[in-house]
């Protein structure tokens, strides 16, 4: 098996499900449910910083990145979470210029939660449907008048660009990208592992 190369951004004061949540839909994925115990994922998942020191995630979990941004082989796909951090790594030239280069190259990149302000700051949104936590939503229309903002859905799949809600529509996102690579049926496989109920609407979950 020819493993997808699969890497999540990681930053102080990201939130934990933000990443936690893909990471873990990504990791439990099969091919074949049958050999789950023999078999690995078909993703290949590198936790990525800018550094390689523990990042602290918003509720002072302690993480260790796998690689940094200097190090990274090439990618196949590129997630980018959100938290409270993102409000400061907007500013952040050495991340931003890492989505932005990986941008170029990946089949897929991905946001979730406020991780789309970063996708935006790079200008990797502007004219593009995206999404973000429901309490971030003015703020992405205040500061990128490019994007076209989308209030309504949970996920918002725009050619190899997927932006989704807030921290737990993660879930939902990555299970879109395992149905874009491998179909639709190991997606609901996975979803059943996880016992996740396979969002069957993309409604956005929250009222506004």
């Amino acid at each position: 098996m020819e493993r997808k190369k699969l890497g999540i951004v990681i930053f102080d004061q990201i939130e934990v499900l933000d990443f936690c949540g893909p990471f873990e839909v990504f990791s439990v994925t099969r091919l074949n449910e049958a050999l789950r115990r023999e078999e690995p994922s078909p993703f290949e998942i590198l936790l990525i910083a800018q550094s390689d020191q523990p990042i602290i995630t918003t509720g002072g979990m302690k993480v260790i990145p796998g690689i940094t941004f200097e190090h990274c082989p090439p990618l196949d796909i590129l997630v980018v979470p959100g938290g409270w951090g993102t409000r400061r790594e907007m500013d952040n030239e050495v991340l931003i210029s890492f989505v932005r280069r990986q941008a170029n190259d990946v089949s897929t990149l991905a946001s979730v939660c406020t991780g789309a302000l970063i996708l935006a700051k790079a200008g990797l949104l502007d004219g593009l449907k995206a999404t973000t936590h429901w309490g971030a939503l003015a703020m992405m229309r205040d500061l990128f008048p490019k994007v076209i903002v989308d209030a309504d859905s949970n996920v918002v799949e725009q050619g190899k660009i997927i932006s989704s809600a807030g921290i737990s529509a993660g879930i939902d996102m990555a299970l879109s990208v395992v149905s874009r690579y491998f179909g639709e049926t190991i997606a609901r496989a996975t979803a059943k592992h996880m016992e996740y109920p396979f969002p069957e609407s993309n409604a956005r979950k929250i009222s506004l």
